[in-house]
């Protein structure tokens, strides 16, 4: 069935093109309703709903849905959210951007984009007969829906370009304005929020979520450095907006250093905050802070999401965004004060890495997953952590439960008020070194367990409707997308494109498509039909009410325990406490490791002896951990030199440190 507002906006696109075709101005394009016959949002409209009006597909025939077409892009792969609008789809892959006949498949046409970059996998945005397309170097293109021909090319960021900036999700449109945020400040400097003029390109306004002096919040920075200037709190998402307030809405990233809170004492504006800019002038009307002094990298990293509902007797144009932690935060999007009552409660403190003494917690609320990492997910040897417990350089073995809601775009169904989301129950092994600005992006280590959940939030008390979990982590992957059908559409990591029940969330359809199912899904009318269309790595595929399409092969099953990785290096020499370098973001820095194993895999054959050398400053004693062999305790500066008799793999630990990790595989001669 095709709703009202599916003719509606359909109508519109048709006069629209039309009047385009007349050399006529084009009317304003409107996204402010729920998506119907387009889907011209990369989350549906500009409240981030991820919601449909469409209804044909529903619980009762859902066991009908099958693959309409699918679009192999040559292993090229892409995680756009198909945006369809005027009779075209419009996706980016790798460098190109393609316009698609949304019931085939089929190139209407393809233009290769002014930068080659892998960063075009958020998806674009259409208004007044253009596609608006972000680039990793952080310039946006704007192309013609028509023909592709590109239009003009605005800078975001900084020329020559930052290492490390880039637009990090979907731009977005809104009469006469293409608003963006810039990532990655994690390469060490200021996030920003940028307003481009729709026609031309050039820059209408700037916003630094990290201000500078003489700005409002720049006093929550520490005072006697620079470091606010590379300060970080990206702007990760894409943002919701509220056409009668004329406000966008932004989510914040985490500040930088991500773990060195003892370098920027104070709360850290606007770090981890939802920010209300007006979208003419780039004003700031108001911000809430989710997480003060973040040492936890707390991303807003889910879009919010824009909806109305009662809340004490009145109704109220209503916020709500999805903390990392798993709590949803429901502001009044006029004001920012909370629609929820929020209460902050005392956390535990550590003086040195400058804590807050309180963090904002929902009263009410239920968090989605537990509070700690569960304890038969943490290998032996490491400790279990909660959420806000500090870490510090002398806490090497802690595992924290970081990933949880993080990325993956929530949905808003009306019908229900639930905001949908997907989350992670998985440890982090979060590494402090005594260098502040080191930086490590949460190790891996063998045995380390992980499973998935969904669940539902009711809007209005921020208590869980139902809850599930799932076999992988989907904190940041496909996300919901929600439809009046009553159906929640997801794409999940072991390839199966799937439908549950938005009532309960019980599975009720699945699809292989053969590869990570991780783009967020598209909801769509043609001829009559409604569609679902959603990446799988290089493949786009739709799907309909009577698809003929033949599921593909199933790719190899996520891994729920995490083993070793990286390059296994032929060698008779192990190092037992090391120099290690970071990640590599602003600098390359390198640090003393006394736990580090170097290499940490090995390879040797038979009969081969294997020297282990202590460079640390400690006892330290490799064991197998079946118990095989034992170098015995090495004294600082010694060395034990074992010969392997047997041929397989051998991991071990240190039996002082026995967070400490290694891995020898003996070959046959």
């Amino acid at each position: 069935m095709t709703t009202k507002l599916g003719r509606t906006t359909a109508a519109m696109a048709a006069i629209a093109g039309l009047l385009a075709g007349c050399g006529v101005e084009q009317a304003p394009s409107d996204w402010s309703e729920p998506a119907g016959q387009n889907w011209p949002m990369v989350n549906g409209d500009w409240s981030n709903t991820r919601y449909s009006s469409l209804d044909q597909i529903t619980p009762a025939n859902v066991g009908e849905l099958g693959a309409a077409w699918v679009r192999d892009f040559e292993s090229n792969p892409s995680r756009a959210n198909p945006v369809v609008s005027g009779g075209k789809m419009f996706v980016t892959v790798g460098a190109d951007a393609y316009a698609l006949d949304p019931a085939t498949g089929e190139t209407i046409w393809q233009v290769t984009l002014p930068t080659s970059t892998s960063g075009l996998y958020k998806g674009v945005s259409v208004g007044e007969g253009k596609v608006f397309i972000g680039l990793s170097n952080a310039h946006i293109a704007a192309l013609s829906q028509e023909t592709g021909e590109l239009l003009w090319e605005g800078i975001v960021g900084d020329e020559p370009p930052l290492r490390g900036q880039s637009v990090p999700a979907g731009p977005s449109y809104h009469d006469g304005v293409v608003l963006t945020g810039m990532a990655n400040g994690d390469f060490g400097f200021r996030g920003r929020i940028v307003a481009l003029d729709s026609n031309t390109g050039e820059q209408i306004w700037r916003f630094d979520t990290v201000p500078g002096p003489g700005e409002p919040g720049h006093e929550t920075w520490q005072q006697d450095n620079d470091e606010w200037m590379r300060g970080g709190a990206g702007a990760w998402t894409i943002p919701a907006i509220d056409t009668e307030l004329g406000l966008a809405y932004f989510g914040v990233g985490n500040p930088v250093p991500q773990w060195g809170g003892e370098l920027r004492g104070g709360i850290n504006l606007y770090s981890d905050s939802v920010i209300a800019l007006d979208v003419k002038t780039g004003e700031m009307r108001w911000y809430y802070q989710i997480v003060h002094h973040d040492i936890w990298e707390a991303d807003l990293g889910t879009p919010p999401v824009l909806f109305e509902d009662e809340f004490d007797g009145a109704q109220k144009k209503a916020l709500g965004i999805l903390s990392a932690a798993g709590y949803l935060f429901v502001l009044d999007r006029v004001t920012g004060e909370p629609l929820i009552p929020v209460e902050e409660r005392p956390v535990p403190q550590n003086e040195r890495v400058k804590t807050h003494p309180t963090q904002p917690f929902v009263v009410g609320a239920d968090q989605i997953g537990p509070a700690c990492t569960p304890e038969d997910q943490v290998p032996s040897g490491f400790v279990s952590a909660c959420l806000y417990d500090p870490v510090d350089y002398d806490q090497p073995n802690v595992m924290y439960p970081l990933v949880r809601t993080r990325a993956a775009p929530s949905a808003y169904s009306p019908k229900t008020g639930h905001i949908y989301a997907t989350a992670a129950v998985a440890p982090r092994w979060l590494i402090r070194y005594e260098n502040p600005l080191h930086f490590v992006a949460g190790a891996n280590v063998p045995g380390m367990k992980s499973y998935g959940l969904i669940a539902a939030v009711d809007g209005q008390t921020s208590k869980l409707a139902w809850e599930h979990d799932r076999p992988y982590r989907i904190e940041n992957g496909s996300g919901m997308t929600a439809t009046a059908g009553g159906l929640l559409f997801h794409g999940d990591p072991d390839g199966h494109m799937q439908a549950f029940s938005a009532e309960t969330g019980e599975l009720l359809w699945q699809f292989q498509t053969g590869a990570n199912a991780n783009g967020s899904p598209g909801v769509y009318e043609s001829g009559g039909e409604q569609y679902v269309a959603q990446f799988a790595q290089g493949r786009l595929w739709a799907f309909k009410l009577g698809g003929t399409v033949e599921p593909a092969e199933a790719p190899p099953a996520p891994r729920t325990e995490s083993g070793f990785a990286g390059r296994i290096v032929p060698s008779d020499e192990i190092t037992m406490g090391v120099m290690v370098s970071d990640t590599g973001l602003e600098i390359v820095r390198e640090a003393f490791d006394e736990y580090a194993v170097s290499p940490v895999r090995t390879r040797v054959e038979v009969g081969q002896q294997v020297t282990f050398t202590n460079g640390g400053k400690e006892t330290h004693e490799a064991v197998a951990m079946d118990g095989s062999w034992s170098t015995g305790p090495i004294a600082p500066g010694r060395s034990v030199t074992i010969t392997f008799d047997q041929e397989g793999t051998y991991a071990y630990t240190d039996a002082g440190f026995p967070w400490t990790r290694g891995e020898i595989t003996v070959d046959p001669k």
